[in-house]
């Protein structure tokens, strides 16, 4: 486990109404994270230094480096001066198909995208979630978010985090993560539900953030049929959730909503007494 503090107080000067005066406020980490499979880095991401066992398993399925949480021998956190590198090891097989995957993308100049060297990669197909019969109710989809807003303790402290939930009808939420970025977010909830033994078939993936295109292939890539936000998403996000079959429920603020995939899913239901 890391030993670096996920928060810090720092000193600054505030205005309000029209006083000014100095103080302290809370504020996140935000450090180098680097996964390294076999003993070379894969990628670096900046990201708040917590849950990185789960960070390590969401990234390496996300990015398909993995399709099972038995497919990683083990993890190991390396603290450094001036970031942390997560080292992954593979069971032989996964090793080897990530070694070749390396040999066939030497040389060509990468797009920006952590651990993606083509522009195919960027836009690659995700599962088809049509047949997964989730159907969720306007109650749960307004409670997804609410519980997610009060059961968010860093983003509490700080107001400068994002947050990922999944949510299961009846059950609540079975697992937040936050992070300071959004797809690192995802990316521990979908560590934390697969390590537990969890399906993405079981519920709702729910996100304090819009939704670009990497959340909705992530989500997709859990197995999550239902995926809710409470800011907008892109136009490429909503194509890319039609084509999966994934429900796209954007702009949760209280009772209110707007679906812009698959609203089959989503069954009318009472939401008046949801906290």
């Amino acid at each position: 486990m890391t030993e670096r503090p996920t928060r810090i107080a720092v000193k600054r000067t505030a205005r309000s109404g029209g006083v000014v005066m100095p103080g302290e406020r809370i504020v996140p980490e935000e450090v180098p994270i680097a996964f390294s499979y076999g003993g070379s880095t894969h990628a670096v991401m900046m990201g708040t230094p917590d849950d990185l066992e789960d960070f390590a398993v969401g990234f390496s399925l996300t990015e398909g480096i993995i399709s099972d949480i038995g497919h990683i021998a083990g993890i190991e956190i390396v603290e450094g001066e001036k970031g942390i590198d997560v080292q992954i090891a593979l069971v032989d097989e996964v090793a080897g198909a990530l070694t070749a995957r390396r040999r066939s993308m030497a040389g060509p100049v990468g797009c920006g995208l952590c651990g993606i060297e083509s522009i195919e990669q960027a836009v690659r197909k995700v599962p088809d979630l049509a047949a997964v019969a989730l159907n969720v109710t306007y109650r749960d989809i307004v409670e997804a978010v609410s519980l997610l807003n009060g059961t968010q303790p860093l983003h509490r402290e700080t107001r400068a985090v994002h947050g990922a939930g999944f949510y299961v009808s009846g059950k609540g939420l079975l697992a937040v993560r936050e992070d300071v970025g959004r797809h690192n977010a995802l990316d521990k909830l979908c560590g934390a539900v697969i390590s537990r033994r969890r399906s993405g078939a079981e519920g709702i993936v729910a996100v304090t953030s819009r939704l670009s295109v990497e959340m909705v292939q992530k989500a997709a890539i859990l197995g999550s049929p239902v995926l809710v936000a409470i800011s907008a998403p892109t136009a490429l996000a909503i194509r890319t959730a039609e084509e999966a079959g994934m429900t796209l429920v954007a702009l949760v603020r209280g009772e209110d909503f707007e679906i812009f995939t698959h609203p089959h899913r989503v069954q009318p239901g009472t939401i008046s007494d949801v906290a």
